[in-house]
């Protein structure tokens, strides 16, 4: 009786030390055959059978780390900063919508893109974070799509979720803004497409097509978040994106071969009427990239990394 006693406690903390545990887990040989599995939402859509090449490069453990020099268009003017992309593979439960922490045959694989900008306008610094989760079966939208800003003035929040329909809830600072919920008629959304190139660009989609643009953009522009009709073309190495009526422009430029690494990119917007209307343009490119663990690097003797990632 105390053995078996002793093996429940033991059972025990284990499940809560699992629950509450919030680093990254290597993916198990049972995750790793996983990612070919039918996905639950979007099931009418064929699979991408996915290449060695691709497991063994994104389901080795670590994430890849790319670091860019930033001219970020703000304020009407050009502001010097940093951004980095973050892509990571790992299990995402689709009814929560979050990371799983344990296997489960019920999990949908994905390319996680955490995209990261900071630059400073002026004395107050601003901080830009997107987060992207696209299934690696490349079958269906992303999952997920979240943005936040934060600055001096205060911050805003937003956050898409791929169920019967998108399902958008966001937060602001910014009267007007403040609160809101709505749905979406399902599109393309620029957030997902920095992902689908990265797992193969050639079904990038082309020609005239609506598209929702970046959270981001959205949000520093206050164009409403919605499908706007968009040219989209595709090159050897890149990938455009022009808004009719945003008058915006988008070129992602890549590495023609696996695993098709971001180069840089470009962004020009159009702002003001009249006589204050000014056209800049958004610029990253790229200077260093590594695979790593990084969620065991983070004690003072791991600083040099970003050292190695020409990071400040």
């Amino acid at each position: 009786m105390i053995k078996k006693l002793k093996l429940s406690f033991v059972l025990l903390t284990i499940s809560i030390l699992s629950s509450i545990a919030c680093k990254e887990e290597t993916p198990s040989k049972k995750q790793e055959t996983a990612v070919l599995s039918e996905t639950k939402l979007e099931p009418k859509v064929p699979k991408q059978e996915l290449s060695k090449a691709f497991k063994d490069y994104w389901y080795n453990g670590e994430a890849e780390i790319t670091s860019y020099k930033l001219e970020q268009a703000r304020y009407g003017e050009i502001k010097d900063g940093t951004s980095v992309l973050i892509f990571v593979t790992e299990d995402f439960m689709p009814e929560q919508q979050v990371k799983a922490n344990n296997y489960s045959t019920d999990n949908i694989p994905v390319l996680k893109l955490n995209m990261t900008k900071n630059f400073n306008t002026g004395i107050y610094p601003y901080s830009i974070m997107q987060s992207t989760f696209f299934p690696v079966a490349n079958n269906q939208h992303a999952l997920k799509i979240s943005a936040s800003v934060q600055e001096w003035c205060g911050h805003v929040y937003t956050q898409l979720n791929n169920r019967d329909k998108f399902e958008v809830m966001s937060h602001s600072y910014f009267q007007g803004e403040a609160d809101d919920a709505f749905s979406l008629e399902k599109n393309w959304t620029e957030n997902e497409l920095w992902t689908k190139l990265r797992i193969n660009p050639k079904s990038l989609p082309v020609g005239d097509i609506k598209v929702i643009p970046s959270i981001e953009s959205a949000r520093l522009n206050h164009d409403e978040l919605k499908a706007y009709n968009t040219s989209a073309k595709l090159d050897d190495n890149s990938y455009t994106l022009s808004y009719h009526n945003l008058s915006r422009t988008l070129q992602i430029e890549f590495n023609s071969t696996f695993p098709y690494e971001i180069l840089g990119w470009t962004e020009t917007t159009t702002t003001g009427h009249g006589p204050s209307e000014k056209t800049l343009t958004t610029k990253a490119t790229k200077l260093e990239s590594l695979k790593t663990d990084y969620w065991n690097k983070k004690s003072n003797a791991d600083l040099s990394l970003r050292t190695d990632l020409k990071l400040q």
